[in-house]
């Protein structure tokens, strides 16, 4: 399945299982609300000047334009619960993060 989210971030969950994840967002419309998702947790990224690709271990591809990374109406509920939830275990990346630095299955 192939997502293409209005905006994004990535986040690091820690603790047992650490790993990587995408937050992603959609506008609402007139006729439709707004959404959100919480990928299955990121293996690899592929990218050129505009996009960054997310590949997940569900087999899901996040197609994430650049310029909308940030939290947003959408997905802003999403991570103050995860902040609430798991506290420091949770970790909100950077947008300026060197993407294709990071090993992204943690060891």
């Amino acid at each position: 399945m192939s997502y293409n989210p209005d905006n994004w971030v990535v986040i690091k969950i820690k603790g047992d299982d650490p790993h990587y994840r995408v937050l992603a967002g959609w506008s609402g419309g007139y006729t439709t609300g707004s959404s959100w998702k919480l990928n299955s947790g990121i293996t690899k990224v592929k990218g050129n000047k505009d996009y960054l690709d997310f590949y997940g271990s569900s087999g899901s591809v996040y197609h994430c334009h650049k310029e909308a990374y940030g939290l947003r109406m959408n997905n802003v509920y999403i991570w103050n619960k995860l902040q609430e939830l798991h506290g420091d275990e949770v970790e909100l990346l950077d947008e300026d993060t060197d993407w294709f630095s990071i090993d992204w299955i943690i060891k």
